[in-house]
């Protein structure tokens, strides 16, 4: 009903109509995006169809037919013109008489795209119309349509040649007309065409436009259909319908492996003169291919009047990608240079960096050096101090009293030594190591942290690990400093050892604590 309203429409508003746009730029570009993918997928498209064409020549070699030898032709057509021709000319020599007329009539439609135009209208008019039976009448006028259709398109710029030719084709589709049931898609379309041939600008877009909703985007009536659509839009001087119009034509023509086609190298030019190069090569480039794999030289012919489109949009593409690179060159150039600079101040602060890191090694080298030799003298003079309490004890045993005094004079003695010994210690440690009993708490559980009494800096167990920090790990030198039993000095280290988070590695942990900075 809708499409019946559309109609009427057309048929109102033919006197005084023109064709006017709903097309957007949204839509042409979303059209020429869609042509750009299909494109891309273009050699899987064309594999699709030569693989139908193979699987109809396998069947053909196990049961030989006409229908599957019209099949075949019928499949080359628009796809490989040699290969179509090759074919009928089989049906033309494999069945004689009646049966191979509609050979003769389709070799005869195509033997203009090669060129062959006298032969054509000889071989299609020996044909003996009347003796053709009802059921293939359309067939042969279909035939005779597209054969003076081509032959009126490779003489359009000879009006006087180009006209009689135009009066046979549509004399062709008159009859056709009055043939084709009038709910196909045939009758639909050829009465479109016949409209537009004969200047019924508005019934030809009705139903072209009608045409367009009903196929799918891969229909051969879908790409002529809106290929005429493209011409009227031309005629009404409206670019955005006729590029819009132009590629769903060559849509349809990609999606069907449609080799013989005009569409896509007249949107080309179109793309060209809009300025898109890199479009317009495309396109164009696509075109001679197409072209050229169809052995269709009226295709050939037409799409070389573009070549000097295609070879200025080829060195345009060139200089502009000439340009680009140069761009891109000197971009590159200046990021070299940025990244020489910054390699240049990253090398001179990590020279900085590596003068500061050895200055700070040998410091803290010569700091620990200093600390264990001061450590080792002052093993060294609590040792002779307890050999000299032997030898006072010795004394003392041999009823020596002076000795004795000097013997009980020399303990106190050492006691006050080693507490100032300790002093001294533990003031110049925490001097090194300011943080050393909070870091040491840190590895300890929270219920066994260290608690120092008042006034005091550190306790026996911080000085066994503080001997531990400055490399004095052996429990006998550590008990030797410390005036203490070598028992003594395992038993605080298993303990302390019990107390930490990480049992196996607290000593370890304790050799990583850091120094002032």
């Amino acid at each position: 009903m809708k499409n019946l309203f559309k109609l009427l429409v057309g048929f109102v508003l033919m006197p005084f109509a023109s064709i006017a746009s709903s097309v957007d730029d949204a839509m042409v570009e979303g059209a020429l995006r869609q042509l750009d993918e299909v494109l891309d997928k273009r050699n899987s498209y064309i594999q699709g169809r030569q693989s139908r064409i193979d699987s109809l020549c396998g069947l053909l070699a196990i049961q030989p037919s006409a229908n599957l030898v019209m099949d075949i032709a019928e499949n080359y057509i628009g796809f490989n013109n040699d290969s179509a021709i090759r074919y009928l000319q089989l049906g033309i020599d494999s069945y004689p008489g009646s049966q191979g007329l509609p050979f003769r009539w389709k070799q005869a439609s195509l033997l203009p795209l090669s060129g062959f135009f006298d032969r054509a209208e000889s071989q299609f008019n020996a044909i003996p119309a009347d003796s053709i039976p009802q059921e293939l009448l359309c067939s042969y006028y279909d035939s005779g349509r597209q054969m003076y259709s081509y032959m009126a398109a490779f003489s359009r710029d000879y009006r006087q040649f180009t006209q009689p030719y135009e009066e046979q084709s549509l004399e062709f589709q008159r009859k056709l007309l009055s043939l084709y049931p009038k709910d196909t898609e045939e009758y639909r379309y050829n009465l479109a065409e016949y409209y537009f041939m004969t200047n019924s600008i508005p019934r030809a877009k009705v139903l072209l436009e009608e045409v367009i909703d009903r196929e799918g985007p891969g229909g051969k009536w879908r790409a002529r259909a809106s290929h005429h659509l493209s011409n009227l839009a031309k005629m009404e001087y409206d670019d955005k319908a006729y590029t819009y119009y132009l590629a769903l034509s060559a849509i349809a023509d990609v999606l069907s492996a449609t080799r013989e086609v005009i569409s896509l190298q007249e949107l080309g030019a179109l793309e060209y003169a809009s300025g898109d190069i890199p479009r317009s090569h495309n396109y164009l480039s696509h075109a001679m291919a197409n072209a050229v794999e169809c052995g269709a030289p009226l295709r050939m012919i037409e799409t070389s009047r573009t070549l000097p489109i295609i070879e200025r949009a080829h060195m345009q593409q060139i200089h502009a990608g000439r340009i680009t690179l140069y761009w891109i060159m000197a971009a590159l150039g200046f990021v070299v240079l940025v990244l020489i600079v910054i390699l240049f101040v990253l090398r001179h602060e990590m020279q900085k960096m590596r003068r500061l890191q050895s200055n700070l090694r040998q410091a803290n080298m010569v700091k620990e050096v200093y600390i264990s030799q001061f450590l080792q003298l002052c093993s060294i003079y609590m040792d002779k101090l307890n050999q000299f309490c032997k030898i006072a004890a010795r004394k003392l045993a041999a009823g020596q009293h002076d000795e004795l005094y000097r013997m009980v004079k020399s303990g106190k003695f050492v006691e006050e030594q080693s507490k100032e010994f300790y002093d001294v210690f533990d003031n110049a440690f925490l001097h090194i190591y300011p943080d050393f009993v909070d870091h040491v708490n840190e590895l300890l559980r929270d219920d066994a942290r260290i608690e120092l009494a008042k006034g005091e800096l550190l306790n026996t167990d911080l000085r066994i690990l503080a001997f531990m920090r400055l490399g004095i790990e052996e429990s006998a030198r550590i008990a030797q400093v410390l005036n203490y039993s070598l028992n003594t000095i395992y038993s605080y280290r298993n303990r302390l050892k019990s107390r930490a988070k990480n049992r196996d590695t607290f000593e370890s942990d304790v050799m990583m604590i850091p120094s002032v900075s």
